[in-house]
């Protein structure tokens, strides 16, 4: 902890008991999925002062394109300039304050103009335009630029930094390029999106994300095409976490019917076509990479007890060149999924909110990535920080089954996912 930490609302010795290390782990405290004074710390510290998925940068490829979306607790406005370059600016008028553009999707302009007193920027943020009875009264128009937010694009996705101060994205993401690039993750294009509300804290869904102790009980069409007892827990030197599970024989992807009706991603090894990984890169950002496509799930924290869920379908170009190219075989499979996850995740909520709830203790097999979240966030919370790479240290894992196969997924360290 440092002079300047500011730990979270959060009673220390119930997070001790998250980090015990003679114990398999268990959830958070109480607070931490109902408490409107942790969800405002997350938003500061968590998504504030880290690295949070702002959705794919494929709406705002052309010069002018921009959005405006909230990040954390802040509203962010994306413009793709002139020179190429996507930059990211406070959603604020440097005049009053006005939002310069709604929260929605992406739109294309001339130039940046605020609705409200017409104050126009150029793309890089500089004030171009005043109206003529306001101009003798900014002798200085370069003191009135927007005010940038630190963004960078990766892999497709836009990532953004509110305080500007997190550690480098190579360094949050370590390890996470070479998993990527065999995806192609860069040049794949959303072909499909859905949007949830969820009656549940943010956390709750990464939990249930984390594991499929569950799939046996709730997920029958995900059993049929991928064994639960399937896969390898995967925790990253980076800030990332996650795990991967294996096709059963004879099935191409995940779908209903077991078949792909598109193509496999040309980058993917032969000997990788019967895994699916699945990856919490951000606090926000949950990617799922199969062999023919990639699903997102980017989260946005409404209340301590309600959540928005944007979730999209990836593909590469060759599958939009198929003729008659219907996503529908991936979208359908993963909605039904998602909706039977997100009544379960709707359900927990209910039950931490009672007043005599107490975590219990996590499966050793089943649940080693949802403990090395919950204990992501309780060394967080703890020390008044972002999140952290996952303290992981095979000697003491309470897996008796971890095979590390650090040279296969380098900068990761790898054990069963079941």
């Amino acid at each position: 902890m440092t002079a300047n930490s500011r730990p979270a609302p959060i009673d220390r010795a119930e997070l001790e008991r998250v980090l015990d290390p003679e114990s398999t782990g268990t959830m958070l405290p109480r607070a931490a999925y109902v408490d409107p004074a942790v969800l405002a710390w997350e938003r500061d510290l968590v998504f504030g002062h880290g690295w949070v998925c702002a959705g794919r940068s494929d709406d705002l490829a052309e010069t002018g394109m921009q959005q405006a979306m909230t990040v954390g607790d802040e509203g962010v406005l994306l413009v793709r300039g002139k020179d190429g370059i996507l930059r990211g600016f406070s959603n604020a008028c440097r005049h009053r304050a006005h939002e310069l553009l709604p929260s929605g999707p992406a739109t294309k302009g001339k130039a940046i103009v605020c609705p409200y007193h017409a104050w126009v920027y150029d793309f890089d943020g500089s004030l171009r335009g005043i109206p003529p009875l306001h101009r003798e009264d900014v002798p200085d128009k370069t003191l009135l630029s927007l005010n940038s937010v630190r963004i960078e694009e990766w892999q497709g996705f836009v990532m953004v930094n509110l305080s500007g101060d997190a550690k480098p994205l190579a360094e949050h993401f370590f390890g996470l390029d070479e998993i990527f690039d065999r995806y192609s993750c860069g040049s794949l294009s959303v072909a499909a999106s859905h949007s949830y509300e969820l009656e549940t804290n943010w956390k709750l869904i990464v939990e249930n994300y984390h594991e499929c102790f569950h799939c046996s009980n709730i997920h029958p069409e995900l059993c049929r095409v991928s064994s639960p007892l399937s896969g390898d827990s995967m925790m990253g030197r980076g800030s990332w976490i996650g795990g991967s599970m294996d096709l059963i024989d004879g099935n191409e992807t995940m779908s209903l019917d077991g078949r792909s009706h598109g193509v496999p991603i040309a980058s993917v090894p032969p000997e990788r076509l019967t895994d699916v990984i699945y990856l919490q890169v951000t606090p926000n950002l949950l990617v799922s990479l199969h062999p023919d496509y990639v699903m997102t799930h980017r989260m946005e924290p409404v209340t301590a007890s309600r959540t928005k869920v944007e979730c999209q379908w990836l593909f590469p170009k060759e599958a939009f060149d198929l003729p008659g190219f219907d996503p529908a075989y991936a979208v359908d499979f993963w909605d039904l999924t998602n909706r039977q996850d997100w009544t379960a995740c709707e359900s927990v909520q209910r039950g931490v909110t009672t007043r005599s709830f107490i975590p219990g203790p996590f499966s050793s097999f089943h649940e080693i990535v949802v403990a090395g979240f919950t204990r992501q966030l309780a060394h967080a919370y703890l020390e008044g920080q972002p999140l952290q790479p996952v303290p992981f240290d095979p000697t003491v894992e309470h897996d008796r089954r971890l095979q590390l196969r650090g040279s296969d997924l380098q900068g990761s360290e790898e054990g069963s996912r079941a």
